[in-house]
């Protein structure tokens, strides 16, 4: 009995293990750089984030955050779009682009398609289910090499906590306590640079949020000293939202 055990259990963990190792291969050609390119400067592009490619291979999910900062445009600073890997890279200027700061979300349009991901239905993912990020986490020092981690979703909770005392939270905290919403904490570790990759869902492959390392951490654990190691991302129906837009 013990041995059909084991034999049930081994099955079970190759089976997990090999849909990731399948599912891996057709994330990472929609999974591209977000950088800030300056033709006088060195290096030329400095990498700020990760982004996906959506519908129909034109539109570029990103955070807010990685693309908000106002650039040096006497320095003809601009930001670029990134895809292929390592060396092997093609620069996609942006040319127009839509912002929801309150969700910490943008989508830029890109002139050259690209594969793109399908996006999940709206409705929230149930705590337990197995995720997966790929995107690249610390850019600038490891390069344009996509990784992949993987998880669940530990809790389904607000953006903002109330606080003892509300000298203990800054604007932003105080603004998504008066409209709430939900996001997804993570059983994961994301990394800078990871802001803006696509939290995908491991049994349909599909798209079901957007990774954010900044925005929620600055709101939710505003009263901590030290934040803390906790990956959050962006439920997906936001971007549907955004992608509605004029």
């Amino acid at each position: 009995m013990r041995l059909l055990v084991g034999w049930m259990l081994l099955f079970c963990c190759s089976v997990q293990a090999s849909s990731l190792v399948d599912l891996i291969p057709q994330i990472k050609p929609s999974v591209v750089g977000i950088a800030i390119h300056n033709p006088s400067a060195s290096p030329r592009i400095n990498f700020v984030g990760t982004g996906f490619v959506v519908g129909d291979g034109k539109q570029v999910v990103t955070n807010y955050h990685v693309i908000g900062r106002t650039l040096d445009e006497s320095r003809r600073e601009e930001y670029v779009v990134i895809s292929g890997s390592a060396r092997d890279i093609t620069i996609h200027r942006i040319v127009k682009h839509r912002n929801a700061p309150e969700y910490d979300l943008a989508i830029v349009d890109i002139e050259q398609a690209l594969p793109a991901l399908t996006l999940a239905r709206d409705e929230l993912q149930p705590e337990g289910s197995r995720i997966a990020f790929t995107g690249f986490p610390i850019l600038n020092v490891l390069g344009l090499h996509p990784a992949t981690h993987q998880g669940i979703i530990s809790a389904i909770t607000p953006i903002a906590i109330p606080a003892d005392n509300s000298r203990d939270l800054h604007i932003q905290a105080l603004r998504r306590l008066r409209e709430p919403y939900l996001i997804y904490q993570l059983d994961a570790t994301a990394y800078p640079g990871n802001s803006g990759s696509p939290l995908v869902h491991q049994d349909s492959g599909e798209v079901i949020g957007v990774i954010n390392m900044v925005h929620v951490k600055t709101t939710r654990e505003a009263v901590l000293s030290d934040p803390s190691g906790i990956s959050y991302a962006i439920p997906v129906r936001y971007v549907r939202q955004l992608l509605q837009q004029p």
